[in-house]
């Protein structure tokens, strides 16, 4: 069987070293919601990738009638691998916003609305303590359809109401909206900080090369690669 590894998406062939089952209970308590008569198992496995040497891990139930552990990996599994200039703390908001969208769709939807700020605050510059106040701002400097995506997201059930408060309140929340939330967040981290990286990267390239030839072009400079 292969292996993929979530970090660094390599994909490489398991002869059973990189992922190992460290876990296996057949044993059945009140917690599972399960029958006494059913039988099944909760496995915890372990994988380590030979590329980048990351380890992630797997929680599974398996039991004939339904219990209350649901399945959960980490890295999870929706989640897009971030570059290493984005800043830290956005990371570290849609990591763990990601991590918790099924377990808890309002504590991811807290974290997503707290990231979306911050990438606001540390992209754009614009801060004014209420996220509405900060989003109208933005209109100016964004795509249309980019502005109209973030408030018309602002407008959806209880989120609309609570993005015009405390950015850090808890609310109910379904959980297709936590989720439209972090996929929106994936999309403006790629039309902003991604999209900026590899235009600064490429007009960098340009301008070297520019400058290259243009010194290959002064008197007593010599080409290295002529013979």
């Amino acid at each position: 069987m292969t292996y993929k590894c979530p970090y660094c998406y390599t994909t490489c062939f398991d002869d059973g070293t990189i992922t190992k089952r460290v876990y296996e209970s057949y044993e059945h308590s009140g917690i599972l919601n399960v029958s006494e008569n059913d039988t099944g198992c909760v496995v915890l496995e372990l994988s380590k990738c030979p590329q980048c040497g990351k380890v992630a891990f797997k929680l599974s139930s398996h039991f004939k009638s339904p219990d209350k552990i649901a399945p959960y990996s980490y890295p999870p599994v929706d989640m897009i691998l971030l570059p290493s200039y984005i800043p830290q703390f956005i990371c570290a908001d849609y990591i763990e916003a990601v991590s918790i969208v099924d377990a808890s769709p309002k504590a991811s939807a807290t974290l997503s609305r707290r990231c979306l700020q911050g990438m606001i605050h540390d992209f754009w510059g614009i801060k004014k303590g209420r996220l509405v106040d900060e989003i109208k701002e933005l209109q100016a400097k964004v795509p249309p359809a980019q502005w109209s995506a973030i408030d018309a997201l602002r407008k959806i059930g209880n989120i609309g109401a609570h993005m015009e408060k405390d950015v850090n309140l808890i609310v109910d929340i379904e959980p297709s909206e936590a989720k439209s939330l972090l996929k929106l967040i994936e999309l403006l981290i790629d039309k902003w900080y991604i999209a900026r990286y590899d235009e600064e990267t490429l007009l960098s390239e340009i301008t070297k090369m520019a400058e290259e030839k243009e010194l290959l072009r002064k008197p007593g400079v010599s080409n290295s690669n002529s013979k």
